[in-house]
């Protein structure tokens, strides 16, 4: 554009009255364009309130129905080894009314008891934790109650004297054991 075809703003309206009324309309343009984004503001806002009251009361029920599940699980686990343990009953019971059992008879009743018990157990992912000899001494599953002197490696298990038990990866028991001394 040339200099000469540039007009001073105020020199296009011919008088102030004119200048005023079109400031005074731009200005309204201005504040019901700032309306209409307040009403969409508001509305956008009503709408996400609305949207993180229900993802709230989701979230609140999710959890609340995920601690009933873990309620019920331990509920019914429990159930489940209950009912594993009723045949072991049974057996020891039915051991027990036998007046005139044999020695051979009480040992054969006995190991099938425990091989009903052990079975139940395991079934339930009760694991017996016991290290052959030589195994690596492992803090997390066993106990050292003494170190002997052993031809094996240093704190390597020389034997067992109680089973532990694991349930899944958890320890319930550690084995107890000894273990060889350095030499």
């Amino acid at each position: 554009m040339s200099d000469q075809n540039q007009t001073d703003p105020t020199q296009a309206y011919h008088s102030t009255e004119e200048m005023l009324a079109a400031q005074s309309a731009q200005e309204a343009d201005l504040l019901t364009r700032a309306q209409a984004d307040l009403v969409a503001l508001q509305a956008k806002s009503a709408e996400l309130a609305d949207q993180y009251l229900r993802a709230k009361a989701e979230a609140e029920n999710a959890r609340r129905r995920a601690e009933e599940d873990i309620a019920k699980t331990r509920k019914f686990a429990v159930e489940s080894f209950a009912e594993g343990m009723l045949p072991v009953v049974d057996s020891l019971e039915a051991g027990l009314l036998l007046k005139d059992a044999t020695p051979e008879q009480i040992r054969e009743g006995a190991q099938a008891t425990l091989r009903q018990l052990t079975a139940t157990l395991e079934r339930n992912k009760v694991i017996a934790i016991s290290p052959d000899a030589g195994a690596k001494f492992d803090p997390h599953r066993h106990q050292a109650i003494s170190v002997v002197p052993s031809d094996l490696e240093a704190n390597c298990v020389v034997s067992v004297l109680q089973k532990g038990y694991s349930i899944v990866d958890r320890v319930l028991r550690p084995a107890l054991v000894t273990v060889a001394a350095p030499k």
